[in-house]
């Protein structure tokens, strides 16, 4: 970092930066969960056929796939341009199929999953963010600074809370607000974002930089972590209200209502374990998280009543894993150079994003086959405990090498 950066961090610019950085990260990912929430409605509606619990499953996983792959290249990218030119660039480019949704997709099915394929652009502004706000903050500071960016996933909540109820006033009413937004966010981040005095812009292509950084410890390590830690948070904000509706009889606004319950713990638990990581390590935080995840996804695979332990375990591990989603970027922070962070963090959020695909699509066919999600929450207690393991053994000898505590 150089001198001016001092001056910099005294005036409050990183932290204005850091709010900005977050309400477009919130902004883009309302309008990548745009369409969870009206899944199950277009299921029960038949206005796009016949359609079962896997094309439903799929309808909600596609955006999520596309914006986690689409992660590996914004980071590269935002290593190489700054965040201050990509956060609007991916923020205009989707206010596109938010649109085509809104006007010219709701009534099939086949348009709706081209649509939620360019959707997922707006998943790819977490690799965005995380590079863009690391080089702002001083490494003390990193995990708390990380974990507050991270919470704009509650954008999820918001989109989980209003789309049903826009959606039955207007069909297109949700996907114009959310436009409206991208709009001005885009706007505002052209003329208020810079990129940190002192940035390092790679001087390799995206190509090398790619390969160099997938060869690192900590990019595997990290993204096995973040998978299981995002990946299980991402997979119940898209898939939670088909749970609650199929297995526990509530109606969609019920469920989408508790849906967001889960989110809102989860987005307050990320800077809380990003800051937990600052101060007494990333590991026994991340340890934490998934000996919790574990114990109460067993819990929830026996399908207790909602009322009668149910609830406790959800909302339990959302706040494991919310608070993992932000120790893992802390860990990262700790141990990779600045440099390389967007790189980096592009291939882990890639990996926490797949986390989050497959585990709707298994817990649909599962259901389909078997009549039930039990098998589905038994491997995510399993992945987790492996996990566990994981933290422990390699992650914990590859912080003590960089000298992270």
């Amino acid at each position: 970092m150089v001198e001016h950066d001092h001056e910099a961090t005294r005036s409050g610019v990183p932290w204005l930066m850091l709010a900005m950085a977050t309400i477009g990260f919130a902004v883009n990912f309302w309008a990548w969960a745009l369409i969870s929430p009206v899944g199950p409605l277009f299921r029960s509606s038949g206005q796009l056929g016949e359609l079962t619990e896997f094309d439903v499953s799929l309808l909600v996983a596609v955006p999520v796939v596309v914006g986690s792959l689409g992660r590996i290249i914004a980071g590269s990218l935002t290593d190489r341009y700054g965040g201050r030119v990509m956060f609007p660039v991916i923020s205009g480019l989707t206010i596109i199929p938010v649109l085509f949704i809104g006007f010219f997709a709701l009534n099939s099915y086949a348009l709706l999953l081209v649509a939620g394929f360019f959707l997922g652009i707006a998943g790819t502004v977490f690799a965005v963010g995380v590079p863009f706000v690391n080089a702002w903050f001083p490494p003390a500071q990193r995990g708390l600074a990380i974990g507050i960016f991270g919470a704009g996933m509650g954008g999820t909540a918001i989109s989980a809370l209003t789309t049903v109820q826009l959606f039955e006033k207007a069909a297109a009413l949700p996907f114009l607000i959310t436009a409206a937004l991208l709009a001005v966010y885009t706007v505002a981040s052209w003329l208020i974002l810079r990129d940190a005095p002192g940035r390092v812009v790679p001087t390799t292509s995206m190509v090398q930089r790619l390969k160099a950084n997938i060869t690192l410890p900590v990019t595997w390590q990290a993204g096995i972590l973040y998978s299981i830690a995002f990946g299980g948070y991402v997979a119940f904000s898209v898939y939670l209200p088909a749970y609650l509706i199929t297995e526990h009889g509530l109606d969609a606004a019920d469920a989408s209502l508790r849906m967001a319950g889960f989110v809102v713990v989860a987005v307050i638990a990320r800077p809380i374990g990003g800051a937990m990581a600052d101060k007494v390590g990333a590991i026994p935080v991340l340890g934490v998280v998934f000996a919790v995840t574990a114990v109460c996804a067993a819990m929830a695979a026996g399908n207790p009543p909602l009322h009668a332990g149910g609830t406790v375990a959800f909302l339990a591990m959302a706040a494991a894993l919310g608070a993992g989603s932000g120790a893992v970027f802390a860990l990262i922070a700790q141990v990779t150079d600045p440099a390389r962070v967007g790189g980096v963090t592009g291939i882990v959020g890639a990996a926490g994003g797949l986390g989050g695909f497959v585990p709707p699509l298994i817990m649909g066919y599962v259901y389909g086959r078997f009549d039930s999600y039990a098998i589905g929450l038994w491997l995510l207690a399993i992945a987790a405990a492996l996990t566990l393991a994981l933290t422990f053994g390699p992650v914990r000898r590859l912080a003590a090498e960089a000298g992270a505590h």
